[in-house]
């Protein structure tokens, strides 16, 4: 039977995978370079260098991502309502307090970061504090501290790093293929040149290709477990029902939004009008719809 704490265990056991699903993605890449140039130093290189972003990506992701979400720290006598909120359902969650974060965006929206429970960050949008009440507050930061409890918060931060690193070098062996093809000579033109070449496009093709996989498989079961466990936490499923009411009812994308990130927010960052245009597979978040239903039926 599937309960808070078997889920913990995937969570970890994910973010292992996806480690070594990147380290192997990697280093296939890598092996592509090596065969194609000749030159095995490059193979080495990939090696320590997928090694070292596996490091990067999980100490430093959180970082990452409070940078690209445009995140300010928020100061206790500035933003007591919200720092009382999160002190509150942190203890009674049995949780550390996690460092408290505003993006100074019009979009009502909220995201957890950060690598365990001791280095937590939970963030809000300036958008999100000027349309809820305060049960619709403590719903929104119940969810995000379930995604702390629950653990997935590392998985979906590391997937962060990872995946943007992941498209950045297949990009890089697709512009060396094409450039490093034209300065070849005809003499240094054969049929294992050709092989090899083939495997780096299909290498390079399906790279970024899996982490957008990786990415969206991830994203969306989790969002319905923080529905859960943030409803448990309140008790008062109600809070949180009628916040994703509130914020299925702005249509306006973020301005600090980035599609690297965009997994990590309680709501699809694109707004609802284009969120709901992408439907299906490759929808980030489950529909607002189905999760209120979920909640309170």
């Amino acid at each position: 039977m599937t309960n808070l704490y078997t889920e913990q265990s995937k969570n970890v056991m994910k973010t292992w995978l996806l480690m070594s699903i990147f380290f192997i993605v990697v280093i296939g890449l890598g092996w592509a370079f090596s065969l194609y140039y000749g030159n095995p130093n490059i193979l080495y290189f990939f090696v320590i260098f997928s090694i070292l972003m596996n490091i990067f990506s999980y100490w430093f992701s959180d970082k990452i991502v409070l940078t690209l979400a445009g995140a300010k720290i928020a100061k206790r006598e500035d933003n007591f309502n919200l720092y009382t909120t999160v002190e509150n359902l942190a203890i009674t969650a049995g949780l550390p307090m996690p460092k408290v974060y505003i993006v100074t965006d019009n979009a009502p929206n909220a995201f957890a970061t950060g690598r365990n429970k001791e280095h937590a960050v939970v963030a809000v949008t300036t958008g999100l504090l000027g349309i809820l009440d305060k049960t619709e507050l403590e719903g929104v930061i119940a969810h995000e501290l379930s995604h702390v409890g629950n653990r997935d918060m590392l998985l979906s931060t590391v997937v962060v790093v990872l995946v943007g690193f992941i498209s950045i070098i297949a990009d890089v062996f697709r512009r060396n293929l094409f450039f490093g093809n034209l300065g070849k000579s005809r003499d240094n033109e054969g049929g294992s040149n050709a092989i090899f070449m083939i495997i780096g496009i299909i290498l390079s093709i399906l790279a970024p290709l899996i982490a957008i996989l990786i990415q969206l498989a991830i994203s969306r079961k989790r969002e319905f477990l923080a529905d859960a466990s943030g409803a448990l936490l309140t008790r008062y499923p109600e809070g949180l029902a009628n916040a994703l009411r509130k914020i299925s009812q702005y249509s306006q994308p973020m301005v600090h939004q980035s599609s690297a990130i965009a997994h990590l927010y309680i709501a699809d960052p694109k707004g609802s009008k284009l969120g709901k245009k992408i439907s299906g597979f490759f929808a980030t978040h489950p529909p607002i719809e189905e999760r209120i239903k979920a909640l309170v039926g």
